[in-house]
């Protein structure tokens, strides 16, 4: 069977007379009327550097690619005409070999691109480094229960007739160095508008996820006359990184090295920065649409780039993917349509307490399977389980845990915990690295006072046990370096409760003691560096060993309330199809 992509229907192809060929693919339809829409349907073109789909696909290193595949499950469940440009990463971001001293190793992650899609017949060329370098693509089809499809398309250099140089240019996500980047980012901006264009797609509107594809505002410009107001017209730009030295910015000897003069240098200037090509700033220049991905990363975006109106649009997770067996037989049982209207979590209520408990409990032993098959640490199902895997880099701050091992030590002797640590350092950062051999060494020194953990190669499949099978899922970023953050969302849509610094989404999700517990103070008070670090390792310590381990331990119906406020206060909202109808209604229309 099929199902209609544009109204859903379920079809027996060799019953229905409506269907077409394109690009390689046979479509099937319930009428001429969806068959001409879906030929003539205007998209809108999403394009993001990286996007976490399956790990089949290893096309994603951490929050943003994920946040790119969440993005496009919910455009297909909700019949969203969206299409999506990428590249193929041939090599991966990096499959992590941690030493039994906790050094990492990286490796590439060598997939096949044929076994999961289609290469397009079509082929385009960009000028870099005044070379023509040709551009091929593959086509991946992600297509939703409800019939909706969403198709992506992978660039890839390694076409013969290139360089061997140029052949590489689509092998590693995030690798080389800042000319390797650039070169990425013609393939993915200017590479990306020809290839749409080669593949017959019609587009309404161009989505910038973050600033990598921004270089093609420079085609877009080409296209229409160098009209800036034409290209503000068609262009959206979502901005995830909330520090000025997080945005790509390119020498200008090196942009008219590797890119020549698309435009006029004194126009590109004009929008992409006096001194330097700022990605950020061209997109911000050449874009209508602006927003942050949380209400506190809109602000203090603003306050990074004055003179520009910023929206936000707080990121959210696709409810059905990240939440776990046991819950999705739970809300099917009690929630149904859940699925596709995840704003009926909020009548969580409505499921017995004894349910819930016993849906984590099913989850957390798979958790605790997967952590002795890995590791052959065997976890004990009845001990508060803290889990904290995100990117290892010095802001997320995976070591604040430990920063009183004495007071750590005392609090366990009231309440036993064990933690779950997993996350890759990129290749290039150093304390990245040092942060994970540090947590191996707190590892051995309390190795005979309690049990934790870290887990090698963290992905996706990884995040989704993670999430759902820890008590309490800890996130300690250094404020106000998390833009949004989305690892705690997914614990929600499982019941696992999250303690926070408030910062980035958890600002916006957090109520003391119902949804959960802050860390550290509200980012309203003005307190000094020093002052919020105390306040920081109080709020840790104290209510870990006085609020959090005596609700677990001694007032289970307490803590299964909480669990139900995460379910129902949380989830509810903060998913993706919110976050999409929000693009829709406020952006793409």
């Amino acid at each position: 069977m099929f199902r209609d992509p544009i109204c859903g229907m379920s079809l027996d192809e060799k019953e229905t007379e409506f269907k077409t060929q394109v690009r390689g693919r046979t479509y099937y339809f319930c009428s001429e009327y969806c068959k001409h829409t879906f030929s003539e349907e205007k998209r809108i073109a999403y394009f993001s550097m990286e996007i976490g789909l399956t790990d089949d696909i290893p096309t994603y290193s951490g929050g943003l690619g994920v946040l790119a595949g969440d993005t496009i499950r919910s455009s297909a469940d909700l019949k969203i005409p969206l299409v999506v440009v990428s590249l193929i990463s041939r090599k991966g971001y990096l499959k992590q070999e941690i030493t039994k001293e906790g050094k990492q190793i990286e490796h590439p992650v060598e997939w096949t691109p044929s076994k999961f899609m289609n290469e397009l017949p079509t082929q385009v060329r960009v000028q870099i480094q005044g070379r023509e370098v040709e551009i091929k693509a593959w086509l991946y089809d992600h297509q939703s229960l409800t019939g909706g499809i969403v198709p992506i398309l992978f660039l890839d250099t390694d076409v013969e007739g290139n360089t061997p140089e140029d052949r590489e240019i689509t092998s590693f996500l995030y690798g080389g160095d800042e000319r390797y980047r650039l070169k990425q980012e013609i393939v993915l901006g200017i590479g990306g508008i020809k290839m749409l264009e080669a593949a017959g797609f019609k587009i309404r509107k161009y989505h910038m996820n973050e600033g990598h594809p921004s270089l093609l505002t420079l085609e877009l410009l080409r296209k229409n006359d160098m009209n800036p107001d034409k290209v503000r017209d068609l262009c959206i730009f979502t901005t995830h990184t909330p520090v000025e030295a997080g945005h790509d910015k390119f020498p200008y000897d090196v942009v008219q090295e590797i890119l020549g003069e698309i435009i006029p240098l004194k126009t590109l200037k004009k929008f992409g920065g006096q001194d330097r090509l700022n990605m950020t700033r061209l997109a911000l220049n050449l874009s209508k649409y602006v927003n942050g991905v949380t209400k506190r990363h809109k602000d203090f975006s603003r306050k990074l780039f004055p003179g520009y109106h910023i929206s936000a649009i707080t990121n959210g997770v696709h409810s059905f993917t990240w939440t776990c067996d046991s819950f999705r037989k739970l809300y099917d049982k009690y929630l149904p349509g859940w699925a596709n209207e995840p704003e009926l979590l909020v009548r969580v209520d409505g499921i017995p307490d004894e349910e819930i408990w016993q849906a984590h409990i099913e989850a957390k032993e798979k958790l605790l399977d997967f952590v002795y098959k890995k590791t052959d640490v065997n976890l004990d199902r009845d001990v508060l389980t803290l889990g904290f895997a995100r990117r290892a880099t010095a802001y997320k701050r995976p070591d604040l845990l430990f920063s009183d091992v004495g007071k750590l030590k005392e609090i366990n002797s009231k309440g036993r915990i064990q933690v779950i640590f997993a996350g890759k350092a990129h290749p290039k950062d150093l304390s990245g690295k040092q942060l994970i051999e540090e947590i191996y060494g707190y590892i051995e020194k309390l190795r005979n006072v309690m049990k934790i953990v870290y887990l090698e190669d963290y992905d996706m499949q990884m995040a989704a046990k993670l999430t759902s099978g820890v008590d309490v899922w800890l996130n300690t970023p250094l404020p106000p370096l998390e833009a949004s953050g989305t690892s705690g969302m997914k614990a929600a849509h499982n019941g696992v409760i999250n303690f926070s610094v408030l910062d980035g989404w958890w600002v916006e999700g957090w109520i003391e003691g119902v949804t959960g517990w802050a860390i550290g103070p509200h980012p309203s008070e003005q307190l000094s560096t020093e002052e919020t670090k105390i306040r920081e390792l109080d709020d840790l310590y104290n209510k870990l060993e006085y609020i959090i381990i005596p609700m677990f331990y001694q007032k289970r119906d307490e803590w299964i309330k909480m669990m139900e406020n995460s379910i129902g206060k949380i989830a509810y909202y903060f998913n993706s199809h919110r976050m999409m109808r929000r693009y829709v209604t406020e952006a793409y229309l």
